[in-house]
Protein backbone atom coordinates (compact mmCIF):
# COMPACT_ATOMS: atom_id res chain seq x y z
CA UNK A 1 0.00 0.00 0.00
CA UNK A 2 1.56 3.27 -1.14
CA UNK A 3 1.22 6.51 0.74
CA UNK A 4 -0.20 9.15 -1.60
CA UNK A 5 2.14 12.11 -1.97
CA UNK A 6 -0.80 14.54 -1.69
CA UNK A 7 0.43 17.88 -0.38
CA UNK A 8 -2.84 19.81 -0.37
CA UNK A 9 -6.57 19.59 -0.87
CA UNK A 10 -9.31 22.14 -1.51
CA UNK A 11 -12.11 22.32 1.09
CA UNK A 12 -15.67 22.37 -0.22
CA UNK A 13 -18.40 24.71 0.93
CA UNK A 14 -20.63 21.97 2.32
CA UNK A 15 -18.41 20.89 5.23
CA UNK A 16 -20.22 20.87 8.58
CA UNK A 17 -19.53 23.82 10.91
CA UNK A 18 -17.09 23.45 13.80
CA UNK A 19 -17.73 24.10 17.48
CA UNK A 20 -15.62 25.61 20.25
CA UNK A 21 -17.22 23.43 22.93
CA UNK A 22 -15.02 20.39 23.81
CA UNK A 23 -17.87 18.69 25.70
CA UNK A 24 -18.46 16.06 22.95
CA UNK A 25 -14.82 14.98 23.37
CA UNK A 26 -15.26 14.71 27.14
CA UNK A 27 -18.43 12.65 26.62
CA UNK A 28 -16.66 10.24 24.28
CA UNK A 29 -13.66 9.83 26.59
CA UNK A 30 -15.86 9.26 29.64
CA UNK A 31 -17.08 6.03 28.08
CA UNK A 32 -13.54 4.73 27.45
CA UNK A 33 -12.27 2.73 24.50
CA UNK A 34 -11.28 5.83 22.50
CA UNK A 35 -8.56 5.48 19.86
CA UNK A 36 -6.44 8.59 19.32
CA UNK A 37 -5.05 9.48 15.88
CA UNK A 38 -2.66 12.42 16.14
CA UNK A 39 -0.98 14.61 13.55
CA UNK A 40 1.56 17.39 13.35
CA UNK A 41 -0.80 19.92 14.92
CA UNK A 42 -0.43 18.36 18.36
CA UNK A 43 3.30 19.16 18.34
CA UNK A 44 3.15 22.81 17.28
CA UNK A 45 2.99 23.93 20.92
CA UNK A 46 6.31 22.11 21.40
CA UNK A 47 7.90 24.36 18.79
CA UNK A 48 7.60 21.96 15.85
CA UNK A 49 5.59 23.55 13.02
CA UNK A 50 2.87 21.66 11.20
CA UNK A 51 2.64 21.26 7.44
CA UNK A 52 -0.63 22.94 6.56
CA UNK A 53 -1.85 25.23 9.35
CA UNK A 54 -1.28 28.96 9.52
CA UNK A 55 2.41 29.42 8.81
CA UNK A 56 2.73 25.74 7.98
CA UNK A 57 5.98 24.55 6.45
CA UNK A 58 4.47 23.59 3.08
CA UNK A 59 4.33 27.29 2.26
CA UNK A 60 8.13 27.30 2.02
CA UNK A 61 9.24 23.66 2.02
CA UNK A 62 8.54 20.58 -0.10
CA UNK A 63 9.13 17.40 1.93
CA UNK A 64 11.62 14.85 0.66
CA UNK A 65 10.07 12.07 -1.42
CA UNK A 66 11.22 8.47 -1.30
CA UNK A 67 11.85 8.48 -5.04
CA UNK A 68 14.18 11.51 -4.88
CA UNK A 69 16.03 10.21 -1.83
CA UNK A 70 16.77 6.79 -3.32
CA UNK A 71 17.57 7.97 -6.86
CA UNK A 72 19.66 11.11 -6.34
CA UNK A 73 22.88 11.25 -4.27
CA UNK A 74 22.71 15.05 -4.27
CA UNK A 75 19.18 14.92 -2.87
CA UNK A 76 20.46 12.65 -0.10
CA UNK A 77 23.31 15.06 0.63
CA UNK A 78 20.87 17.98 0.93
CA UNK A 79 18.50 15.93 3.05
CA UNK A 80 21.12 14.71 5.53
CA UNK A 81 22.71 18.15 5.88
CA UNK A 82 19.34 19.72 6.67
CA UNK A 83 18.17 16.83 8.82
CA UNK A 84 21.41 16.72 10.79
CA UNK A 85 21.06 20.38 11.67
CA UNK A 86 17.33 20.08 12.33
CA UNK A 87 17.87 17.13 14.66
CA UNK A 88 19.71 19.33 17.14
CA UNK A 89 16.58 21.44 17.61
CA UNK A 90 14.06 18.68 17.00
CA UNK A 91 15.67 16.42 19.57
CA UNK A 92 15.36 19.10 22.26
CA UNK A 93 11.58 19.49 21.85
CA UNK A 94 9.53 18.61 24.92
CA UNK A 95 5.97 17.30 25.20
CA UNK A 96 3.33 19.97 25.59
CA UNK A 97 -0.01 20.01 27.41
CA UNK A 98 -1.70 18.13 24.57
CA UNK A 99 0.75 15.23 24.70
CA UNK A 100 0.55 15.14 28.49
CA UNK A 101 -3.26 15.10 28.43
CA UNK A 102 -3.27 12.16 26.02
CA UNK A 103 -0.87 10.30 28.32
CA UNK A 104 -3.13 11.08 31.29
CA UNK A 105 -6.20 9.76 29.47
CA UNK A 106 -4.27 6.56 28.76
CA UNK A 107 -3.19 6.12 32.39
CA UNK A 108 -6.82 6.45 33.48
CA UNK A 109 -7.99 3.73 31.12
CA UNK A 110 -9.94 5.99 28.77
CA UNK A 111 -8.02 5.10 25.60
CA UNK A 112 -7.80 1.89 23.60
CA UNK A 113 -4.62 3.09 21.89
CA UNK A 114 -2.69 5.90 20.20
CA UNK A 115 -1.74 6.09 16.53
CA UNK A 116 0.47 9.01 15.59
CA UNK A 117 1.44 10.31 12.17
CA UNK A 118 4.28 12.21 13.84
CA UNK A 119 7.91 11.12 13.91
CA UNK A 120 8.97 13.18 16.95
CA UNK A 121 8.48 10.68 19.79
CA UNK A 122 6.72 13.26 21.96
CA UNK A 123 3.77 11.04 22.87
CA UNK A 124 6.14 8.47 24.35
CA UNK A 125 8.17 11.19 26.06
CA UNK A 126 4.96 12.38 27.73
CA UNK A 127 4.29 8.87 29.06
CA UNK A 128 1.95 7.31 26.49
CA UNK A 129 2.55 3.59 26.04
CA UNK A 130 2.15 1.26 23.05
CA UNK A 131 2.07 4.17 20.59
CA UNK A 132 1.85 3.08 16.96
CA UNK A 133 4.19 5.30 14.93
CA UNK A 134 2.42 5.16 11.59
CA UNK A 135 5.21 7.00 9.78
CA UNK A 136 8.13 5.70 11.86
CA UNK A 137 10.50 7.68 14.07
CA UNK A 138 13.44 10.00 13.58
CA UNK A 139 15.08 8.30 16.57
CA UNK A 140 16.10 5.41 14.31
CA UNK A 141 18.09 5.00 11.10
CA UNK A 142 17.76 2.09 8.68
CA UNK A 143 20.13 0.83 5.98
CA UNK A 144 18.42 0.41 2.61
CA UNK A 145 20.82 -2.40 1.68
CA UNK A 146 21.10 -4.69 4.72
CA UNK A 147 18.17 -3.42 6.79
CA UNK A 148 20.28 -2.78 9.90
CA UNK A 149 18.69 -0.41 12.41
CA UNK A 150 20.77 1.97 14.49
CA UNK A 151 20.10 4.86 16.89
CA UNK A 152 19.91 8.34 15.42
CA UNK A 153 22.23 9.64 18.13
CA UNK A 154 24.97 7.33 16.80
CA UNK A 155 24.51 8.69 13.27
CA UNK A 156 24.56 12.24 14.65
CA UNK A 157 27.93 11.51 16.25
CA UNK A 158 29.34 10.14 12.99
CA UNK A 159 28.06 13.10 10.99
CA UNK A 160 29.60 15.51 13.51
CA UNK A 161 32.96 13.80 13.05
CA UNK A 162 32.66 13.81 9.25
CA UNK A 163 31.61 17.48 9.10
CA UNK A 164 33.56 19.48 11.71
CA UNK A 165 32.51 23.09 11.92
CA UNK A 166 29.15 22.55 10.19
CA UNK A 167 27.12 25.27 11.93
CA UNK A 168 24.83 27.03 9.43
CA UNK A 169 21.84 29.02 10.68
CA UNK A 170 18.57 27.49 9.50
CA UNK A 171 15.61 29.60 8.39
CA UNK A 172 13.23 27.17 10.09
CA UNK A 173 12.57 23.59 11.20
CA UNK A 174 9.90 21.38 9.63
CA UNK A 175 7.65 18.61 11.04
CA UNK A 176 9.94 15.94 9.55
CA UNK A 177 12.97 17.37 11.37
CA UNK A 178 14.34 18.88 8.17
CA UNK A 179 15.90 22.35 8.53
CA UNK A 180 15.57 25.01 5.84
CA UNK A 181 19.01 25.50 4.29
CA UNK A 182 20.17 26.90 0.97
CA UNK A 183 22.38 24.89 -1.37
CA UNK A 184 25.25 27.21 -0.44
CA UNK A 185 24.77 26.36 3.23
CA UNK A 186 24.68 22.64 2.45
CA UNK A 187 27.98 23.03 0.61
CA UNK A 188 30.06 19.84 0.47
CA UNK A 189 28.40 18.19 3.46
CA UNK A 190 29.65 14.61 3.80
CA UNK A 191 27.13 11.77 4.09
CA UNK A 192 28.28 8.65 5.94
CA UNK A 193 27.37 5.09 4.88
CA UNK A 194 25.99 2.18 6.87
CA UNK A 195 28.58 1.04 9.42
CA UNK A 196 27.62 -2.61 8.78
CA UNK A 197 27.64 -2.93 4.98
CA UNK A 198 28.46 0.50 3.53
CA UNK A 199 24.95 0.93 2.15
CA UNK A 200 22.70 3.99 2.00
CA UNK A 201 21.26 5.15 5.30
CA UNK A 202 17.75 6.57 5.64
CA UNK A 203 15.81 7.73 8.69
CA UNK A 204 13.34 5.04 9.73
CA UNK A 205 10.40 7.16 8.65
CA UNK A 206 7.91 6.96 5.80
CA UNK A 207 8.73 9.62 3.23
CA UNK A 208 6.09 11.07 0.93
CA UNK A 209 5.55 8.57 -1.87
CA UNK A 210 6.79 5.64 0.22
CA UNK A 211 4.73 2.63 1.30
CA UNK A 212 3.55 2.41 4.89
CA UNK A 213 4.41 -1.17 5.97
CA UNK A 214 1.28 -3.30 5.35
CA UNK A 215 1.51 -5.04 8.74
CA UNK A 216 1.50 -1.64 10.46
CA UNK A 217 -1.55 -0.53 8.48
CA UNK A 218 -3.41 -3.72 9.36
CA UNK A 219 -2.53 -3.32 13.04
CA UNK A 220 -4.02 0.18 12.94
CA UNK A 221 -7.13 -1.12 11.19
CA UNK A 222 -7.52 -3.66 14.00
CA UNK A 223 -7.24 -0.88 16.57
CA UNK A 224 -10.00 1.03 14.76
CA UNK A 225 -12.23 -2.07 14.73
CA UNK A 226 -11.73 -2.58 18.46
CA UNK A 227 -12.27 1.09 19.47
CA UNK A 228 -15.55 2.64 20.54
CA UNK A 229 -14.72 5.93 18.82
CA UNK A 230 -11.88 7.70 17.02
CA UNK A 231 -10.45 10.99 18.29
CA UNK A 232 -8.34 12.88 15.73
CA UNK A 233 -5.95 15.43 17.23
CA UNK A 234 -4.13 18.01 15.12
CA UNK A 235 -4.29 16.40 11.70
CA UNK A 236 -5.57 17.91 8.47
CA UNK A 237 -6.07 14.32 7.24
CA UNK A 238 -4.84 15.43 3.82
CA UNK A 239 -2.87 12.25 3.16
CA UNK A 240 -4.62 8.90 2.85
CA UNK A 241 -2.39 7.28 5.47
CA UNK A 242 -4.51 8.86 8.22
CA UNK A 243 -7.76 9.56 6.39
CA UNK A 244 -8.37 5.87 5.68
CA UNK A 245 -8.80 5.17 9.39
CA UNK A 246 -11.33 7.98 9.71
CA UNK A 247 -13.27 6.54 6.79
CA UNK A 248 -13.06 3.06 8.28
CA UNK A 249 -14.42 4.23 11.62
CA UNK A 250 -17.24 6.21 10.02
CA UNK A 251 -18.24 3.31 7.76
CA UNK A 252 -18.39 1.07 10.83
CA UNK A 253 -20.70 3.53 12.59
CA UNK A 254 -18.10 4.57 15.16
CA UNK A 255 -18.15 8.25 16.15
CA UNK A 256 -15.27 10.30 14.77
CA UNK A 257 -14.36 13.45 16.71
CA UNK A 258 -11.75 15.92 15.49
CA UNK A 259 -9.89 18.60 17.43
CA UNK A 260 -8.23 20.89 14.89
CA UNK A 261 -8.47 24.64 14.45
CA UNK A 262 -8.68 24.41 10.64
CA UNK A 263 -11.01 22.39 8.43
CA UNK A 264 -9.84 18.87 7.64
CA UNK A 265 -10.36 16.39 4.86
CA UNK A 266 -12.19 14.19 7.38
CA UNK A 267 -14.74 16.74 8.61
CA UNK A 268 -17.58 15.25 6.58
CA UNK A 269 -17.05 11.91 8.34
CA UNK A 270 -16.98 13.39 11.86
CA UNK A 271 -19.78 13.95 14.34
CA UNK A 272 -17.99 17.09 15.48
CA UNK A 273 -14.86 19.17 14.95
CA UNK A 274 -13.66 21.27 17.87
CA UNK A 275 -11.85 24.35 16.57
CA UNK A 276 -9.61 25.08 19.55
CA UNK A 277 -5.87 24.94 20.27
CA UNK A 278 -5.12 21.37 21.30
CA UNK A 279 -3.32 22.02 24.57
CA UNK A 280 -6.13 24.20 25.92
CA UNK A 281 -8.91 21.96 24.60
CA UNK A 282 -7.48 18.72 26.02
CA UNK A 283 -6.57 20.31 29.33
CA UNK A 284 -10.17 21.54 29.62
CA UNK A 285 -11.47 18.07 28.82
CA UNK A 286 -9.17 16.52 31.42
CA UNK A 287 -10.45 18.99 34.01
CA UNK A 288 -14.07 18.14 33.25
CA UNK A 289 -13.30 14.44 33.62
CA UNK A 290 -11.32 14.89 36.82
CA UNK A 291 -8.16 13.52 35.17
CA UNK A 292 -4.97 15.12 36.53
CA UNK A 293 -2.42 16.11 33.87
CA UNK A 294 1.32 16.30 34.60
CA UNK A 295 2.71 19.81 34.63
CA UNK A 296 5.67 18.93 32.42
CA UNK A 297 8.35 19.37 35.05
CA UNK A 298 9.52 15.76 34.82
CA UNK A 299 12.77 15.53 32.78
CA UNK A 300 12.47 14.04 29.34
CA UNK A 301 14.43 10.89 28.55
CA UNK A 302 17.51 11.75 26.47
CA UNK A 303 17.56 10.54 22.88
Amino acid sequence: MRMRPTLSWTPTDDLPPATTDPEPVADALSGGGVLVLSGAGISTESGIPDYRGEGGSLSRHTPMTYQDFTADPQARRRYWARSHLGWRTFGRARPNAGHRAVAAFGRHGLLSGVITQNVDGLHQAAGSEDVVELHGSLDRVVCLSCGALSPRRELARRLEEANPGFEPVAAGINPDGDADLTDEQVGDFRVVPCAVCGGVLKPDVVFFGEAVPPARVEHCRTLVREATSLLVLGSSLTVMSGLRFVRQAAEAGKPVLIVNRDVTRGDRHAVTRVALPLGAALTTVAGRLGVPVDDGTEPRAQR
